[in-house]
């Protein structure tokens, strides 16, 4: 369709699409079509905005990290898109808030410790080292750039400084010790008696009026969905470049054509010791630290450990617990300074102190790892790999285009598109506005199914790419439709007897056990209690016990210590209409150890944790309180 107006605007016809188009732009400049200068506010945070566009980025990379996380038990249909992008706008704005409130304290994070986070993360790493390419690959397939990936992560890290500021803070009494252990280490003595409410099921019938009354007052519960089946077709890489056929000798062709790609850089693995000084420090301060400094090297050289040192002396706090080790680096990561001294020094020699903008260092070249050059059987699969997937996009931007023009060209089927393509016509099940796996799944391509263009109109949708940077894309139409609906008396009749009967079955648990509760509490004993049921006795449970049921355990450690005068007893309910009647006999509290036992002090350390996680929660939600937060409506699915 774009190729047919080209062709035809020529002459008078093109001058005045020209002039057309001029206008707007004399008058609201270009930002009116390409949308800049007027992207949605989706919240403010203390004047702070938070942009539609950074929401739906991030959104996106949750959805990546849960796929990631979760492997073959990621299941797009448990993460709704509408709460999953406003649990990430809370995230956002709680992030806003801690970086606001760090900033405000003065806590900071050096481009040294910033650097060492990136070096050491498992995803960037190939063969146990941090790759530049891998690097940025993954931020570009999550649409970050290094730098806004870099600001990201700086956030992230001061907001954990103050996290540990707060944890770290709270400090465990002897008494709140003591009942912590006293209850954690708590034993309890009970009898149950249980009740299944398959006992109290009956077959009487259930009157009509009933079954009338029931399908009436719950008539959502019978509601059948409006529902459609679709055509559609989809144009994805990943099978385009399965279909992708090089042989052998054109991939040599192309090895030798750029052995570069295939080289490994020089690599070194560097430790250092810092001694700290500001860019504006006087002199005396920097003469100080190059005198502290150089008489490091001399215990280093004097046969000291480089490392032992590090732990004790370091002042760079991200690497001094490690040794001072920085991890293996190419050239061109670090300071430019740091970088040629660690790139000149032979293997196992300190150099010098020198200076940088963080201050004065010793270096140290622990390792070399000399450039290398892999050979063609060795990245043969990779280059096969990397060749497919090239051509397989440029097959796909071309066939995508063309899909485009021919579904709008016929929008009343997918045939000709499919039989000029090549492609193949798909049809779905029914489906429902929840949608379903896969494509499905995606609120996009469930939006445009129930979208009145497609859904009223019947035309064939647009070229939908679900996910951005994924290139995957679908066009669709409705080839059958049904209205929502209640399903009639009929057609549920025996499920609303069952639900009937049901009910009546755990309302006759619910109060045979309530009468025993009451029986107990007025004094009667177990053994005088004339039930069908069996009393079970259990000594000694603990409170995680996973061999008692949840509601059971649950109640049994609720309920109040027993005395003389009054019975310590209460009713479980169980999610299945099964009920249990619980009563407390005896209760012993743990044994509390002495503080400096190895295991208490650990439990102190637990505790302390608690307690200050939940001083934290308590901080960010006075924060939050305090705040100035104004929410906008959130458009679900909204483009990037």
């Amino acid at each position: 369709m774009l190729i047919a107006i080209r062709e035809r605007a020529q002459g008078w016809l093109a001058w005045v699409i020209v002039i057309f188009i001029s206008i707007p732009f004399a008058l609201w400049g270009i930002q009116s079509y390409l949308g800049v200068g007027g992207e949605p506010v989706v919240a403010t945070v203390n004047g702070v905005e938070i942009g539609e566009r950074d929401l739906s980025r991030r959104v996106q990379q949750t959805r990546i990290e849960l796929r990631e996380r979760l492997g073959a038990g990621y299941d797009p249909a448990l993460f709704e898109d509408g709460r999953l992008r406003a649990e990430v706008l809370d995230d956002i704005i709680r992030q806003t808030l801690l970086l606001e409130t760090s900033n405000r304290i003065g806590m900071r994070v050096s481009d040294a410790e910033l650097q060492l986070q990136i070096l050491s993360e498992p995803a960037f790493q190939r063969d146990g080292r941090f790759d530049r390419e891998t690097y940025e690959r993954l931020l570009q397939i999550q649409g970050l750039s290094p730098a806004r990936f870099e600001a990201q992560l700086r956030s992230q890290l001061i907001g954990n400084q103050l996290l540990r500021a707060v944890v770290g803070s709270e400090l465990v009494t002897g008494v709140e010790l003591s009942n912590y252990q006293r209850l954690v280490g708590q034993e309890r003595d009970f009898a149950i008696i249980r009740l299944p409410v398959e006992e109290f099921l009956d077959t009487d019938p259930v009157d009509e009026a009933q079954i009338l009354a029931y399908y009436e007052s719950n008539a959502a519960s019978f509601q059948r969905p409006e529902m459609v089946k679709l055509d559609m077709i989809v144009l994805d890489v990943a099978d385009l470049a399965q279909d992708v056929s090089i042989d052998d000798e054109e991939l040599r062709a192309l090895y030798e054509e750029d052995l570069s790609q295939f080289g490994q850089r020089e690599q070194r693995a560097v430790r250092h010791l810092l001694r700290s000084v500001a860019q504006t420090a006087d002199e005396a301060v920097a003469e100080q630290a190059l005198a502290e400094l150089t008489a490091i090297r001399e215990r280093i050289l004097a046969g000291e450990s480089f490392a032992d040192l590090a732990r004790t002396s370091s002042e760079d706090p991200a690497s001094a617990s490690e040794g001072g080790s920085l991890g293996t680096i190419e050239q061109g990561l670090m300071d430019p300074v740091f970088d040629l001294v660690a790139f000149s020094l032979p293997e196992g020699e300190v150099s010098q102190p020198i200076r940088t903008r963080f201050g004065y260092h010793l270096i140290e070249v622990t390792e070399i790892i000399p450039p290398a050059t892999r050979s063609f059987d060795e990245v043969k699969e990779e280059l096969r790999a990397q060749v497919s997937r090239q051509r397989a996009e440029s097959l796909y931007y071309d066939l995508g285009e063309r899909l485009a023009n021919v579904a709008y060209e016929s929008p009343d089927s997918l045939e000709p598109a499919a039989d000029e393509l090549g492609l193949t016509l798909r049809q779905t099940d029914w489906l429902d506005r929840n949608g379903g796996d896969d494509l499905l799944a995606q609120p996009r391509v469930i939006g445009a199914a129930f979208s009145d263009d497609v859904l009223i109109g019947r035309n064939n949708s647009d070229l939908i790419e679900p996910v951005p940077d994924v290139l995957r894309a679908v066009v669709l139409r409705v080839a059958d439709h049904r209205e929502a609906s209640i399903r009639d008396l009929d057609e549920v009749r025996e499920d609303i007897v069952a639900a009937i009967q049901s009910e009546r079955a755990r309302t006759a648990a619910l109060a045979a056990g309530q009468e025993l509760v009451d029986q107990l509490r007025e004094g009667t004993a177990r053994t005088d209690l004339s039930i069908p049921w069996e009393v079970e006795l259990l000594e000694a449970i603990e409170r995680m016990d996973p061999s008692i049921p949840g509601p059971i355990r649950e109640l049994a450690f609720k309920l109040p210590v027993p005395d003389a005068s009054q019975p310590s007893v209460g009713l479980a309910e169980f999610g299945t209409g099964d009920v249990a009647v619980v009563q407390l006999d005896a209760v012993r509290d743990g044994e509390m150890s002495p503080r400096d036992d190895p295991e208490v002090l650990a439990e102190a350390n637990l505790l302390g944790q608690l307690i200050g996680r939940h001083s934290y929660e308590a901080m960010l939600s006075d924060i939050a309180t305090r705040a100035k937060i104004e929410r906008r409506p959130i458009t679900t699915g909204a483009e990037l």
